[in-house]
C-alpha cells in the first residue's frame, strides 16, 4: 500500500506541480493526512452562495451559513480516520435531507436551544441541529446538539465518536462503503423516509468539489501554497492558563529599556502550556530563529483573506508541526517557552494580514474581531496535520 502511495505522489509531483510536491512530504512524514492533501478534504474558499440540482431535477441555492456549515461537515470528516471522501459525501446527503445545512433550534420541545446560535426553528419531535439528532436517543445534550462540530463528529462515529457504540454513527455500520450512499444515510438516520437521502447526491457532491476546490493566492512570500478557508478561529491558549502581559503598539523595550514597537501580543503561561493553531490553514515556517526563538508561521484564509499568525519563543523541543503540515483550527501546536528575546515562559503572537513577511495588526483585537472561541478541557482531536514578556 506504501509503495502505491509513494508512487502516486511522485506522479502528483510530475503533473501537479511543486505545491503538491511540498504538501506531499508531509504526508509521507505522517500518513494520517492522506485524507486533507489538496483535491481530497481541505475546504477552500466559501463561496456567498451555491446552486446545486438534486436527482429529481429540482434546484436550490445555498447561502454562505449553509455552505460554512457543510465546510465543517467536510473538516470534522478529514479528521476522521477511515470516512474519505465518500463518507463525507454521506453526511452532506443527510444534513441536507435532515435540515437543508441549517442548525435547526426546537424551541417547542427545548426552549433553551433558542439559546444557542442558529438558523431556525424546526419542530420534528425533539431533534435538533444539522442532522436532526435526539436527545431522547442518546445522541447528546441539547447544548452538544446545537454545536455543528460535534453533530459532525456523532454521524460519522466510530470509537472515537461521543457517543460510541450508541447511536450508531457511519462508522459504525458494518459494510457502509458496500452500501448505496442513501441507504448508508438511512443507516445511521434511521427515518421515517428512507428514500430520501439518494435525492440529495448530486447536491451534495457538487458542495464537496466546489469547497475542495484550490484557492486562489492572495499575496504573501508563499503564493504557490494552496491555503484552506477555515471554519472557524480560535483562542490560541487553554482558558485560564493565562494573563496578557504585553499589547500592541509603542512601549519601554524590557530587554533594551529603549522605546520600541511591539508587533504583537504577550500571553503570560507556565512554561509547556499548549500552544493552539488560531484557525485552520498551512505551516510556512517551524524552527529556531535569533530574537523570537523558537517560531511556528501558519498562513490561513479567513473571509477570502490570507492570514499569516506567528507564535514565538518557543523551546526548540516545543514545536511540533513542520513546515508543510496542514493544521486545523484548535490543533496543538507547539508548547510556551522563554527562548530568543524573552524575560518569561509567554506566547508571542502576532496576525499579519496578506501572509508571512507582511505588516503586522493588533492579535489580540483580530481575535475579538473574529469571535475566536476559548479552548476548554482537552486539545481538540485533529488528525488532519500534513508570566513574562518580550
Amino acid at each position: 500500500m506504501l509503495r502505491k502511495i509513494i508512487a502516486i505522489l511522485a506522479l502528483a509531483g510530475v503533473f501537479l506541480g511543486p505545491t503538491v510536491a511540498v504538501l506531499s512530504v508531509a504526508v509521507l512524514a505522517n500518513p494520517a493526512v492522506a485524507a486533507c492533501a489538496p483535491g481530497s478534504l481541505i475546504v477552500s474558499l466559501i463561496p456567498d452562495s451555491l446552486t446545486a440540482t438534486t436527482k429529481t431535477g429540482e434546484t436550490i441555492t445555498l447561502n454562505r451559513q449553509q455552505l460554512t456549515h457543510a465546510a465543517t461537515i467536510i473538516t470534522v470528516g478529514g479528521q476522521t480516520d477511515g470516512i474519505g471522501r465518500p463518507g463525507v459525501t454521506i453526511a452532506l446527503m443527510a444534513a441536507l435531507t435532515e435540515s437543508t445545512l441549517r442548525m435547526l433550534a426546537n424551541a417547542g420541545t427545548y426552549p433553551e436551544s433558542g439559546d444557542y446560535p442558529n438558523d431556525g426553528n424546526g419542530s420534528d419531535h425533539d431533534s435538533l441541529g444539522l442532522f436532526q439528532m435526539r436527545p431522547q436517543s442518546g445522541w447528546g445534550t441539547v447544548a452538544e446538539l446545537m454545536d455543528p462540530n460535534y453533530q459532525a463528529r456523532a454521524f460519522y462515529g466510530g470509537p472515537t465518536g461521543p457517543n460510541y457504540p450508541s447511536p450508531r454513527g457511519l462508522l459504525d455500520i458494518p459494510g457502509w462503503q458496500q452500501l448505496d450512499p442513501g441507504e448508508a444515510a438511512q443507516a445511521v438516520e434511521v427515518s421515517a423516509y428512507p428514500d430520501r437521502y439518494q435525492n440529495y447526491q448530486p447536491v451534495a457532491e457538487t458542495i464537496l468539489a466546489a469547497l475542495t476546490r484550490p484557492a486562489p493566492t492572495t499575496g504573501g512570500s508563499n503564493e504557490g501554497v494552496v491555503v484552506p478557508e477555515t471554519t472557524r478561529v480560535v483562542f490560541p491558549l487553554p482558558a485560564e492558563s493565562w494573563v496578557r502581559t504585553d499589547s500592541f503598539g509603542w512601549r519601554t523595550d524590557p530587554v533594551t529599556f529603549e522605546r520600541a514597537f511591539h508587533s504583537g501580543s504577550d500571553y503570560g503561561a507556565a512554561d509547556g502550556t499548549p500552544i493552539y493553531a488560531v484557525a485552520d490553514g498551512i505551516v510556512v515556517r517551524a524552527g529556531y530563529t535569533g530574537s523570537w526563538g523558537g517560531l511556528i508561521i501558519v498562513e490561513h484564509t479567513v473571509g477570502g483573506e490570507r492570514i499569516a499568525s506567528y507564535y514565538a519563543h518557543m523551546w526548540e523541543q516545543g514545536i511540533h508541526v513542520t513546515e508543510g503540515m496542514t493544521v486545523t483550527a484548535g490543533q496543538h501546536i507547539g508548547d510556551v517557552g522563554s527562548s530568543g528575546k524573552s524575560t518569561g515562559a509567554h506566547l508571542h503572537l502576532e496576525i499579519r494580514p496578506g501572509g508571512q513577511g507582511q505588516t503586522a495588526i493588533d492579535a489580540d483585537q483580530w481575535l475579538t474581531d473574529h469571535g475566536a472561541q476559548g479552548i476548554t478541557g482537552a486539545s481538540p482531536q485533529a488528525t488532519c496535520t500534513l508570566g513574562g514578556r518580550a
